[in-house]
């Protein structure tokens, strides 16, 4: 982790309005309604339901215009409250996470200095794990968010930090704060739906290389920090020849320099201080990177891929208003509930539905106002999706595997289903193939 110097006027009363920014730096957006979209509608209009081709009920048809205009009010409220509360506990908080993680982290590298002995290799690879989950989880993800640039700490500030993984900060800013934040669950425009390679609701075609979508999660659990990194490459945008060449090739040396200098300080600069520990201590980095993997794609999963989640038709978003934009945001994501450990270790994305609505408020305030909001959507006649770790897990796994299967239909499985259409695409393929006789 590394921050630059710069001067700041420091602050923890959290009576700032406005953050300075870090010259040379890039801006980040939080996310927030009134912050980053401006394309939001503010005047109060009849409702328009744009129904789904799978032909499921919209889950908000029962409210009027007036309700929705009125939840936002609740909502913008609640997020008023909590900015206007913020203050030194809340600094103190982040700071002791940050301390914390850093003392697990120079810990278990100073154990795995003796990691050719076994339980020396078993704790410090646990406490590296426990430190490589802290940064990208409670601290990364959360400062790079802005939620701590109130603060004025250049040392903790969205300007100016950089996690634990292989994909630059700058890059994820952009296609998680920016585009992921603001398109929830819009098909065809949030492109955390699946990451680009996964069917994640009916409404989208089936085609026969989503049979492997099963195989495809599990590799990208396995190596996920590799897989967010091409993921904010949009190396699906380039390939299907829309992206712009210049800047990819830019944002390609970003990701090499990052993903070097990760691995020189794992599996190289850290081994070798190992000396006679070198290949245990390879090992362990590994290993502690591969739970580390595990852990964050599994709770990410949680969010957006267990039953209960909605998606959206990018035709719904047109004109859509602030209230509408909550709505979106509440139905999108789904929670997990557990103990306070749990929430810390999942950076607190285990109350993803309250950070979709407030993604640049503190997240040690997430399990507070949670109740509130589960009371706004009882009250609104609103899903509020919920679960222990176990089931949304299953939940979102079990998604993944029903959708890399056709839709069903009457008198039909979806496995003969399947069968007919890659038959039927081989035949075209055989008949396009043939030699064109000629007289």
């Amino acid at each position: 982790m590394t921050a630059t110097a710069e001067k700041f006027d420091l602050t923890i009363d959290g009576s700032a309005a406005s953050t300075p920014q870090a010259p040379g730096t890039p801006s980040v957006r939080t996310a927030n309604p009134r912050a980053t979209n401006n394309r939001l509608s503010t005047a109060i209009a009849e409702r328009r339901h744009v129904p789904k081709r799978s032909g499921k009920s919209d889950p908000t048809g029962h409210l009027t215009a007036e309700d929705v205009e009125a939840l936002a009010m609740e909502l913008d409220e609640l997020r008023q409250q909590v900015l206007a509360s913020r203050g030194a506990s809340d600094a103190a908080y982040i700071r002791k996470v940050i301390d914390v993680q850093r003392k697990i982290e120079l810990a278990s590298r100073a154990v795995l200095l003796f990691s050719i002995f076994p339980p020396a290799w078993i704790v410090g690879t646990a406490g590296l794990s426990v430190a490589k989950i802290l940064d990208n989880m409670e601290v990364g993800h959360n400062i790079l968010h802005g939620q701590w640039d109130w603060m004025r700490d250049p040392k903790i500030h969205s300007t100016t930090w950089e996690w634990d993984s292989a994909t630059p900060a700058e890059l994820w800013k952009h296609s998680h704060n920016e585009l992921h934040h603001t398109y929830t669950n819009v098909l065809g425009k949030d492109n955390d739906l699946g990451y680009g390679i996964m069917r994640v609701d009916e409404d989208q075609r089936w085609v026969p290389a989503y049979l492997g979508q099963p195989l495809y999660n599990f590799l990208n659990m396995c190596f996920f920090q590799y897989g967010i990194a091409a993921y904010d490459l949009e190396i699906g945008k380039q390939l299907a020849g829309r992206g712009d060449k210049d800047t990819f090739r830019r944002n390609g040396k970003l990701v090499l320099r990052k993903v070097g200098r990760q691995a020189r300080k794992d599996y190289l600069i850290h081994p070798l201080l190992s000396g006679p520990s070198f290949l245990h201590t390879m090992a362990a980095n590994a290993t502690a990177n591969f739970v580390r993997n595990v852990w964050t794609h599994s709770i990410i999963m949680c969010g957006h891929f267990p039953a209960g989640v909605e998606t959206f038709a990018r035709a719904s978003i047109e004109g859509e208003s602030r209230g509408e934009w909550y709505l979106r945001q509440m139905l999108g994501s789904a929670n997990i509930s557990g103990s306070k450990a749990m929430h810390i270790m999942s950076g607190n994305l285990s109350h993803q539905i309250e950070h979709h609505l407030f993604p640049d408020l503190p997240s040690n305030r997430y399990g507070e106002i949670a109740p509130r909001v589960q009371e706004i959507c009882e009250r609104y006649g609103l899903t509020y999706t919920t679960g222990p770790l176990y089931k949304q897990v299953a939940s979102a796994w079990g998604q993944v595997i029903s959708l890399s299967l056709p839709n069903p239909e009457p008198g039909r499985t979806r496995v003969g289903i399947a069968a007919a259409t890659i038959g039927k695409q081989l035949r075209r393929k055989l008949r396009n193939r043939r030699p064109v006789r000629t007289a």
